[in-house]
């Protein structure tokens, strides 16, 4: 059996890492869902919820991958008990990633097909109902969809099939970098406009009377639910990286800079969208349609929009590109370690398959627009997204924690032991309590909850 390969560096493990997490989950979802819920208070209860949830759970996955030097589709079995049936999970992690590229993949698409237009000048000087027009032009057409789509898997796989360190290391650290740089870029503008100084009073001073409106309950589930999914642990693609690594840094210190980073692009996004919105009067709560109605309105109406616009919508396709690039990544570790294929013939195959497998998503904009699982106006992409974002995540995030915390798993004392090897911030033992029951007690709620949102 050939050498496993191994990350080149630290930088590019973090990077890597972090461009896993960071992805339409931070840029997309997280201004919406604060605008949604009032702005400053919700984000600094996000905030609080990252560290209490997203720090352990990430740590525990980031441990089962580097005590097992296997992904996903081997870890568990490699660690568990003998006997046990822990590993049963393997496959479905594996098929959950690619459950999100067959969605992810099509929203990457319409987001460099945005990049190309706006670089083209199709949003200078289009009315609103232009921006309409053009979005749902573009949903039905199932071709103009597919041809995008077909692009961001090539570009993504090819960057896999290069090999790891390579490709998907050094190519990600490009994106990671450039992403930062145009994140800076466009925060500089958005603070330069009129008028937007209301868009971070919003952004960053707590509104109580506005909170107490929305109210607490539903606040506090929005926060807990967006730090839980924002980072994208659950199905293995974070204990990918985990097992390239080595130990001379603990896991505890490494998550907390990769959550780190995470946030920053988070807060950022909304200091790039907020004192826009405020400054052109555009609601701030707007859900999806913000990224690709609300924002080439505003875009339109800036002096230099044209700029402003392509560079918006590369760094969204490089936000998404990290994502699609570190899925592929675990998804071909996983044909590779435990079917023994090569790389080259691993991606392949992949490619056929995700092509075929991205295309019912489009469909369910146009052709297949008559399945409406969730009733009136739902549709394939939420079916898909529901399976991964409300049963895969959380369902995976609670096996991880308990796999770490019980006997008849990998045991608290090895994991905490994984967790702690090399420099940086440690666990304490004394947290033994809160991660093998409040922790599982958390995610099984976030679970329910939304099982119960979406079907009830």
């Amino acid at each position: 059996m050939s050498k496993r390969e191994t990350l080149g560096s630290r930088l590019g493990f973090i990077l890597l890492s972090a461009g896993c997490a960071i992805g339409l989950g931070n840029v997309w979802r997280f201004p919406y869902i604060t605008g949604k819920n009032g702005g400053a208070g919700f984000v600094l209860i996000y905030l609080l919820f990252l560290v209490l949830l997203g720090l352990p759970v990430m740590a525990m996955e980031f441990a089962i991958g580097r005590g097992s030097k296997q992904n996903i589709g081997l870890s568990l079995k490699t660690l568990e008990k003998e006997g046990s049936k822990w590993h049963y999970y393997g496959p479905f992690a594996v098929i959950g990633n690619y459950i999100l590229l067959m969605f992810y993949t099509t929203i990457a698409g319409w987001i460099l097909y945005y990049f190309f237009s706006a670089a083209a000048g199709s949003f200078s000087n289009i009315t609103t109902e232009g921006v309409n027009t053009f979005f749902s032009t573009l949903v039905a057409n199932p071709v103009k969809q597919t041809i995008w789509m077909v692009i961001v898997i090539l570009i993504s796989m090819g960057v896999v099939a290069i090999g790891l360190e390579n490709g998907v290391e050094k190519i990600t650290k490009v994106i990671m970098l450039a992403l930062l740089c145009i994140m800076l870029l466009l925060t500089i503008h958005s603070l330069t406009l009129p008028g937007c100084a209301e868009g971070l009073k919003f952004y960053l001073i707590p509104n109580i009377a506005a909170m107490k409106e929305i109210g607490i309950s539903t606040i506090l589930y929005e926060a807990l639910g967006q730090a839980f999914f924002t980072l994208s642990i659950g199905i293995g693609s974070m204990a990918i990286f985990g097992s390239y690594i080595d130990d001379k840094q603990s896991l505890g210190g490494e998550s907390a800079r990769i959550i780190a980073l995470d946030t920053f692009v988070a807060i950022t996004s909304g200091l790039i969208i907020f004192p826009a919105c405020f400054s052109y009067d555009v609601p701030v709560g707007q859900g999806p349609s913000l990224l690709f109605i609300t924002l080439p309105n505003i875009f339109s109406q800036m002096a230099g929009g044209r700029i402003w616009s392509a560079l918006f919508f590369l760094f969204m396709s490089f936000a998404a590109l990290s994502t699609i690039i570190a899925v592929c990544e675990n998804i071909i570790s996983y044909w590779i370690d435990v079917r023994g294929w090569s790389r080259k013939k691993a991606c392949i195959v992949n490619t056929v398959l995700l092509i075929v497998l991205s295309l019912p998503c489009i469909l369910g904009f146009n052709v297949l627009s008559s399945f409406q699982p969730f009733g009136a106006g739902s549709n394939v992409l939420d079916l898909e997204d529901f399976l991964v974002s409300n049963l895969l995540l959380p369902f995976g995030s609670l096996l991880f924690v308990l796999f770490c915390t019980r006997k008849s798993g990998w045991g608290f004392e090895n994991s905490l032991k994984e967790i702690n090897k090399g420099k940086g911030l440690k666990f304490s033992s004394k947290l033994r309590f809160y991660i093998s029951y409040i922790i599982p007690i958390i995610v099984l709620f976030i679970m329910l909850k939304g099982i119960w949102d979406k079907l009830f």
